[in-house]
């Protein structure tokens, strides 16, 4: 089932830091779209939750050295 969820994340700098997150998600299997915007500290994902978890994307953003929440949970 495709599921769209937004996330808040904590330690981005710069737009860059966004691109990084949106190419670490894309490449994660299951993922089809990351859209990280940097000004406000967010990442909106759409992916297959019978192949990741929202769980499998806070530990991939962490990976990246950034932390990330779902909002609203």
């Amino acid at each position: 089932m495709v599921k769209k969820v937004l996330f808040k994340i904590i330690g981005m700098h710069c737009t860059s830091c966004a691109m990084n997150i949106d190419g670490e998600l894309e490449d994660t299997e299951g993922v089809i779209e990351s859209n990280t915007n940097y000004a406000r500290q967010q990442t909106e994902v759409k992916f297959d939750s019978d192949k990741v978890t929202d769980d499998k994307i806070v530990k991939t953003v962490k990976s990246l050295g950034y932390s990330a929440e779902p909002v609203g949970k």
